[in-house]
């Protein structure tokens, strides 16, 4: 199994339960990793056999931007179910993290894994 990613993709959005959540943009940072079988691609020099990051990157980011939901767990399984069922990938894993929502950490967030990870 190859593993195509994205680190750090940053996206404004409105995202938490508390009324100042509701008011104002956060920028969320994803980290996401997407199995996909390179060698065609490798093999072939060619984008169209393989997945198209730039493509990935531009749909959660206008996904995201658009949203306002409560919490990051329904975020993050949305993003999951964009890439799985929109670009044909078997399995996912996404790191969303939400940044400075604690004071005192540099981050918090969730981490989930969606779809059957090929051998």
């Amino acid at each position: 199994m190859d593993i195509i990613f994205l680190n750090d993709l940053k996206i404004d959005t409105i995202i938490g339960i508390y009324d100042w959540e509701r008011e104002t943009r956060q920028t969320v940072s994803l980290d996401i990793e997407m199995a996909a079988d390179i060698r065609k691609a490798a093999a072939t020099d060619d984008i169209n056999h393989t997945l198209d990051y730039k493509a990935v990157s531009k749909r959660l980011k206008s996904f995201v931007e658009q949203s306002d939901f409560l919490l990051v767990e329904r975020l993050a399984e949305e993003c999951a179910r964009i890439i799985l069922e929109e670009f044909d990938v078997p399995w996912v894993r996404l790191k969303l993290n939400k940044g400075k929502a604690i004071t005192d950490a540099s981050g918090v967030g969730i981490i989930i894994e969606r779809g059957q990870k090929p051998e």
